[in-house]
């Protein structure tokens, strides 16, 4: 496997994609007849795994995916409504550019201005990263004394919270990257700030407010605690508060931001009676608890705005709309060739525009879903088990996933997202994956596992 930064990082699509110059939108020209290479007139904040999709999100006419190159799993699902609607399209439809949807039979190459490392992943052989080639290497290791569950980043980068089995809280201190290399020794990370006995019992999912000010925990003693944090000290400061609406395990976490009031909304979820709650971060109360999912809530997800995700045991994904204080819609995401039998949700996210959703789930089946077509673009088996966690990289050039299967998963989305889609392994620990977490900014995450590590890994420079 050969990772390199080109100064003309490129992927192909399969179809030409026009997009109107007004709003600082890309636009692409062809420049000859065959495996054309296009010239970036313009660079937008689409994320390149979306401009590969065949057809305008969110359109009325054909399915998204080519007709011509059946989906591996051959899975087509029919788009989702909500009382004869859809109002999680009808809401994106108003955002992005106008998109030209003929498709066109050649690949044309695309010239990216994102600097983010292009690995040459080896297909053919997922697990061998070539010998003396390089790799991700372990920069640090923090060692607990029971399984480490989950690690987060700090908004701004310079430091990372670890939470773990033994109901310890760590804060450590992210290092510097520059003198990295293949035969780095992995060493134990500056730990900034430790609390032991944070909760009563194991702490499950921690979570950062965008602004880094405030830090939830979640636990099997079924408890929140919400703390203010400072980040020039790397110390919690006042006095936090315990939520205790929760009757079962509290499973994840994540912060929305109210514009209108400019306050913090923490989403909590998990076991018990699969409520999904809504904190109001100002005054420590619960506010709203959600009701739809009929199994134990496992995964949470958010990318801006009043919407988020939930991943449910009862194996579906539900759609959270705060404006309208209520799900606005569902997905069964199908993990079964040829039917529509789906599996536990365990992880999910999706692209910083909002378009594309990735699920996880318990069988190791990934799928893609377009959320504005309603369809499944694809779904493949990067591990060997239960996907515990999925993470776009910040560019959304690529996908990580955690595996019950010892593994950390690197997915390439930049080729066409209804072919096979190559996949290499970067990262292993000796026992279960529990997530994996990227950078905010660099190309380096983090992965907790029941080996009792939570690991930093990066790529040396070449």
């Amino acid at each position: 496997m050969i990772y390199h930064k080109p100064t003309t990082p490129r992927f192909r699509i399969a179809e030409r994609i026009c997009v109107q110059p007004p709003n600082n939108r890309p636009v692409y020209s062809k420049q000859n007849s065959h495996s054309s290479t296009c010239s970036l007139r313009s660079v937008g904040s689409t994320p390149p795994c979306i401009s590969r999709i065949k057809q305008p999100l969110g359109s009325k006419g054909h399915s998204p995916v080519h007709t011509s190159t059946p989906v591996r799993s051959g899975i087509q699902s029919p788009k989702p409504t909500i009382n004869g609607s859809d109002p999680v399209a009808r809401q994106n439809s108003m955002s992005g550019g106008v998109y030209d949807s003929r498709v066109s039979e050649e690949h044309y190459d695309i010239i990216k201005s994102k600097q983010e490392p292009r690995p040459e992943l080896d297909t053919s052989n997922g697990s061998s990263n070539g010998g003396g080639r390089p790799r991700f290497v372990p920069v640090t290791a923090l060692e607990d004394v029971q399984a480490v569950r989950c690690a987060e980043f700090h908004p701004h980068g310079k430091l990372y919270a670890v939470g773990s089995n033994s109901k310890t809280l760590r804060i450590c201190a992210y290092p510097k990257l520059h003198d990295v290399r293949e035969d780095h020794q992995t060493y134990q990370p500056t730990v900034l700030f430790k609390r032991t006995k944070h909760h009563k019992g194991s702490i499950y999912c921690l979570a950062w407010t965008p602004d880094g000010r405030l830090m939830a925990t979640g636990s099997n003693d079924k408890t929140v605690k919400l703390m203010r944090f400072n980040a020039d000290t790397s110390n919690l400061e006042g006095q936090e508060v315990e939520l205790t609406m929760h009757d079962g395990t509290v499973r994840d976490l994540c912060f929305l931001e109210d514009t209108s009031n400019k306050s913090s909304l923490l989403i909590s979820g998990g076991a018990g009676d699969c409520k999904i709650y809504v904190t109001d971060c100002t005054t420590g109360t619960p506010f709203q608890a959600l009701s739809g999912h009929s199994g134990h809530v496992l995964t949470l997800y958010n990318w801006g705005g009043a919407m988020f995700v939930s991943g449910s045991q009862d194996k579906t994904v539900r759609f959270w709309d705060l404006r309208t204080r209520g799900c606005v819609n569902m997905v069964t995401p199908a993990t079964v060739p040829g039917s529509r039998v789906g599996s536990p949700v365990a992880a999910l996210c999706v692209d910083p525009s909002g378009r594309l959703l990735v699920s996880g789930h318990e069988d190791s089946s990934c799928v893609l879903f377009d959320i504005r077509g309603g369809r499944t673009v694809q779904c493949f088996k990067p591990h060997a088990a239960d996907i515990r966690s999925i993470r776009f990289s910040p560019s959304a050039y690529y996908l990580l996933t955690a595996g019950y299967d010892n593994k950390l998963v690197l997915t390439d989305l930049q080729g066409d997202l209804t072919m096979p889609l190559p996949s290499v392994v970067v990262a292993q620990h000796q026992d279960k994956v529990i997530s994996g977490r990227w950078h905010p900014t660099e190309f380096s995450f983090l992965s907790t596992s029941a080996d009792k590590t939570a690991t930093l890994w990066a790529l040396p420079p070449v």
